[in-house]
């Protein structure tokens, strides 16, 4: 990229030579340097793009006023460009709109810095301690919010989620003496169910385990207020976007900028709580964000049709050849196979409002012309996701038609094909990356055990991992017909390979 364009900053947003660049919505003098009052687990490209859109957004409107200050695992040169770019950062909003392709582009200036807590967990401490503070917002994935016996108070910092966020949440409740009105409003963006509650469960046990104190406890209780909640956009990772792709674009800004991050037009925000909550929030009056007594209907809807949607696909469409969701939906077989298991199977297991339009919605997004979503990067902790986004409409399927839902006995197939993890070693051996998927290491293992042989071995290995509960939260091999439509499936992937077998599926032409 030419070095003699300046990197994104204060400086770059604030000159006259860019004040009239009608291409890009700069942030106005007002919006930069605002006071830190959200802390922000996580420093990913999904939160840039979703929460960090809308603080933004609600900041150009005077109505919340507060920056963000961005937690990582780990420092990364993410967090590093980030701080150089004073927090700065361009974010694409690409999608249809009233059936014509758009793009904007915007200067998200809500985020202040970022900082690691492996390497400066003291001063993620001293926000603890600043007074302005009233948000949490988290996103650590499916995986983010679970209970890790072996964490520690005395680690610096703890090793999970939930124990920097107790360790956190103590230091501000001591720093304070436990003053309820130095509460704070935790929204997780997780997608589990329960999120908020799980996440205050966890917080409490851990408040227990490692004795912190009935004042503290009592202070989580009243001061802490916890919410479940539903995140929607599709934001892909960063470097989704390929480099000449980057280069243009670069070119087109007029500044060099290394956290580009793009997403699609379509948002949606739902919190459970009541009008008293959608006041104390500040940024919630955009009509993107519903709060409401209740947001099962909108989770289920969504998790279950986009995110399911996703997961039961991806599978196949690597296996067939293809690297993203928009080839995937222009692909002939694949296409076919996504609207058959979204439309035919997940819809019919949904007691939700408007579920058939919202997945034809969910088919179009998947078809944005502009988003590049890599395939492989939605593998990132595909087991947990299988089981939380997939596993629920399977099981619904069955019991309410009393037969197996054949295509996604077909997706859960070549899930089970894919860990076995030839396009794993494949990737590796070229120097690519492979998401994490540490739940899947027990497939991978009964793979071991099955080996490349019999169709015995291979059928008892399917049913093996059907029947196991810690993976899937239920017993898959009890439903009736499942593990046989699996076996069977399973058989053909691996015999003929997965165009074949997806042609016999979809009852086209094949050969086999």
């Amino acid at each position: 990229m030419s070095s003699d364009r300046a990197r994104l900053s204060r400086d770059v947003v604030s000159s006259p030579s860019f004040a009239a660049d009608e291409d890009v919505e700069l942030p106005s003098a007002s919006t930069l340097g605002l006071p830190e009052t959200v802390v922000q687990f996580g420093t990913g490209a999904f939160l840039r793009g979703f929460i960090d859109y809308f603080i933004d957004e609600a900041n150009r409107r005077g109505a919340f006023n507060g920056s963000v200050v961005a937690i990582s695992s780990t420092g990364s040169a993410r967090d590093a460009v980030l701080n150089e770019q004073d927090g700065l950062f361009t974010l694409a909003t690409q999608g249809i709109e009233h059936g014509e392709a758009r793009r904007r582009y915007r200067v998200i200036s809500s985020v202040s810095r970022a900082i690691s807590a492996t390497d400066d967990w003291d001063a993620v401490l001293a926000i603890a301690r600043d007074p302005a503070i009233r948000l949490v917002i988290s996103n650590t994935t499916e995986v983010g919010i679970v209970l890790d016996e072996n964490d520690s108070f005395d680690a610096h910092p703890p090793r999970s989620f939930p124990g920097k966020l107790t360790s956190f949440l103590y230091e501000r409740a001591r720093h304070f003496d436990f003053a309820v009105d130095r509460g704070v409003i935790v929204l997780p963006c997780e997608l589990i169910e329960d999120n908020g509650d799980t996440l205050r469960g966890i917080v409490r046990t851990l408040c227990e385990q490692w004795k912190l104190g009935d004042r503290f406890d009592v202070w989580l209780g009243e001061a802490v207020d916890f919410r479940n909640t539903l995140v929607d956009r599709i934001v892909p990772p960063a470097g989704a976007l390929p480099k000449d792709e980057s280069v243009q674009l670069e070119r087109a800004l007029g500044y060099r900028d290394g956290m580009i991050t793009s997403c699609e037009t379509y948002a949606l925000f739902a919190i459970e709580g009541d009008d008293a909550l959608r006041s104390r929030l500040g940024f919630a009056a955009d009509p993107r964000i519903i709060v409401t007594p209740d947001i099962r209907p909108y989770r289920e809807r969504k998790v279950r049709m986009l995110n399911g949607g996703h997961t039961i696909s991806v599978p196949v469409a690597l296996l067939a050849g293809l690297e993203t969701v928009r080839e995937a939906i222009e692909d002939p077989l694949v296409a076919q196979f996504m609207r058959r298991a979204i439309l035919d199977e997940i819809v019919p297991s949904l007691d939700v409002p408007d579920a058939e339009p919202f997945a034809r919605d969910v088919l179009l997004r998947f078809a944005n012309p502009y988003i590049r979503h890599s395939l492989i990067d939605i593998t990132l902790h595909a087991t947990a996701k299988m089981r939380v986004r997939v596993v629920p409409s399977i099981v619904a399927y069955t019991e309410r038609f009393d037969h197996t839902p054949e295509s996604l006995a077909f997706g859960f197939a070549a899930y089970l094909a894919f860990m076995r993890g030839d396009i794993q070693v494949e990737r590796r051996a070229t120097g690519l990356p492979v998401p994490d998927d540490r739940e899947g290491e027990a497939i991978r293992a009964a793979w071991m055990r099955a080996g490349h042989g019999s169709e015995p071995a291979v059928r008892d290995f399917a049913r093996s991992v059907c029947g196991d509960t810690t993976l899937w939260g239920t017993d898959l091999s009890t439903l009736r017909g499942w593990c046989e439509a699996v076996s069977d499936h399973l058989m053909r992937i691996m015999e003929y390979g997965m165009r074949p077998a997806l042609e016999q599926h979809l009852g086209v032409s094949t050969s086999i």
